[in-house]
């Protein structure tokens, strides 16, 4: 059930990683990009927390925010 719900999210970063980005500069301050930094987020931890995981990289990804290298967090284990 959790990669069905994950699953159309990732099909669509993906697709913005081979139409959209090689046409556009290189901007990203992170490593690992963004995008690759969402799948990972939302493969890792699930929807809810991957998703908020990847709009908070999102939101410092500007001339003013961090840069260099931010992995997804690891998984807490209970």
């Amino acid at each position: 059930m959790r990669n069905m719900l994950i699953y159309p999210f990732v099909l669509l970063i993906k697709g913005y990683q081979f139409l959209i980005s090689p046409l556009l500069p290189s901007t990203c301050r992170y490593d690992p990009t963004c995008s690759h930094y969402a799948i990972e987020a939302l493969q890792t931890h699930g929807f809810l927390k991957g998703t908020s995981l990847a709009i908070k990289r999102f939101g410092s990804c500007h001339p003013w925010g961090g840069s260099g290298y931010d992995p997804v967090p690891k998984k807490d284990k209970k």
